[in-house]
């Protein structure tokens, strides 16, 4: 059980410049909008072909794995309540320049590679139910917008993270509903939930498909950055990250549930809509395109998140010397880092033609793995660690389940996802030694040393 140690739980009296204005419940539903939406919205049909109809099955497995590792999270983030997320817990923990970049660059190239699935999951079956276009040259179209809106300037607040958050879970309660309605008219097989594609072995089934419902997942880790502005961070902390992550799993489980008993695997896995299949299956005067907008809006709030956390990234690195200096240039008017846009824009174009979405979220998860078992060996590591007043700690089985867990779904990967992750860090370990080199031969001390 994870409890907060004895004594007070409010954090001790540091110094921020930023303002503590985020309160427990904007928390949840920041961590809840972060995770629900674009993940599901893609990947269900993908799930099922994995697994056959007992979709909720993965999706639990997913939770329970996603947990073990957001535990290890809330112990670190309490505890260093400045942290800004997994490269400076490595570089506390581990004191290596070059593990911590890693780790960091890790969750760059996460960042850019879940962009440029979703930008194929936008334009998928949902879009063309509006257009019909290449899906390649409709993503590529994609990403150029959203880079636009990028350089342009976007400022995200907390009402507006509120109404997207309201838009995607509208979205998957319709869905739910849907499936009620045709129980009751008699219709729909729930059978399906219980059944497992012919050919496979279920544990072995379930586990494939976790890897792909793990994806669902991500995002609580990005909670870590906003650390100094939550208000009271070590008492709200927890119950925000865990609470919302067992909202998310809750909703997901059911619509695993609704989209089995409406509409048979096969039929999901071959649409890259799958929710959409529910709505016309379902046939109860619900339009379908009002649906495909819904889940338009929730892949394309997802993908511009994701590329203004791996732009910013891109310019922080850069800025600190991690990354090489041009790309830190940023517009005069608009103050927003376009070069760092560009760039990170341009790689996920290239992206855009290496893979199907499933492909491209199994590299995500590859990637993340890296991030996550940095951060569960970090919280042994800094066991050792004394920090100044009481914070949430977690029994140390959970850390070391959650290391296993990452390890058996990363020999899960295919030997192409192996590959493409590891071309991304080695472009990463390739900017880190040519940027020791440059500060090397410019008598400069290196911001990595």
């Amino acid at each position: 059980m994870v409890t907060n140690e004895p004594g007070t739980t409010s954090p001790p009296n540091t110094s921020t410049p930023l303002k503590r204005a985020i309160t427990g419940k904007m928390l949840f539903v920041f961590i809840l909008g972060d995770v629900l939406g674009a993940g599901i919205y893609a990947l269900v049909g993908e799930i099922a072909g994995e697994v056959g109809g007992a979709i909720w099955l993965p999706l639990l497995v997913a939770l329970l794995m996603a947990m073990l590792t957001a535990a290890s999270y809330a112990e670190l983030v309490t505890k260093y309540p400045r942290a800004g997320g997994a490269a400076v817990f490595a570089e506390r923990a581990y004191r290596r320049p070059f593990v911590s970049f890693m780790v960091g660059f890790s969750m760059l190239a996460a960042g850019v590679t879940s962009a440029a699935g979703l930008a194929l999951a936008f334009a998928g079956d949902y879009l063309q139910v509006f257009v019909e276009i290449p899906s390649v040259a409709a993503a590529l179209i994609f990403l150029a917008a959203v880079a636009m809106l990028n350089a342009r300037g976007i400022t995200e607040s907390m009402r507006a993270n509120l109404v997207m958050t309201v838009v995607e879970v509208s979205g998957l309660v319709t869905i739910i509903a849907l499936a009620g309605l045709v129980l009751g008219r008699g219709e729909g097989s729930p059978s399906r939930v219980l059944e497992f594609a012919d050919g496979t072995t279920p544990a072995f089934a379930v586990l494939g498909a976790a890897l792909l419902a793990f994806y669902s997942f991500v995002g609580f880790e990005t909670s870590a950055n906003v650390a100094e502005e939550v208000t009271d961070v070590r008492r709200v902390y927890p119950r925000a990250l865990l609470g919302a992550l067992v909202a998310a799993g809750a909703v997901y489980i059911l619509v695993g549930l609704a989209v089995s008993t409406v509409v048979d695997a096969d039929t999901l896995a071959g649409s890259s809509g799958p929710l959409l299949e529910v709505v016309n299956t379902a046939d109860a005067g619900f339009p379908p395109w009002l649906f495909s907008l819904v889940a338009l809006i929730a892949v394309a709030n997802g993908a511009l998140l994701t590329m203004i956390m791996a732009s910013r990234l891109t310019f922080g690195m850069a800025r600190d010397g991690l990354l090489p200096s041009a790309l830190s240039k940023v517009l005069p008017g608009r103050r927003t880092p376009w070069a760092a846009i560009v760039a990170t824009t341009a790689v996920a174009m290239i992206l855009c033609a290496t893979g199907s979405v499933a492909a491209l979220a199994e590299t995500v998860v590859l990637l993340l793995l890296v991030v996550f078992v940095s951060t569960n060996v970090a919280v042994l590591v800094l066991r050792r660690d004394d920090a100044d007043g009481d914070h949430f700690r977690v029994p140390t089985v959970f850390p070391v389940l959650a290391v296993v867990t990452c390890i058996v779904l990363a020999t899960q990967q295919s030997a192409e996802t192996w590959l493409r992750a590891l071309v991304l860090l080695a472009i990463g370990a390739v900017l880190y030694g040519v940027r020791r080199l440059a500060t090397a031969r410019s008598g400069g001390k290196s911001a990595t040393s």
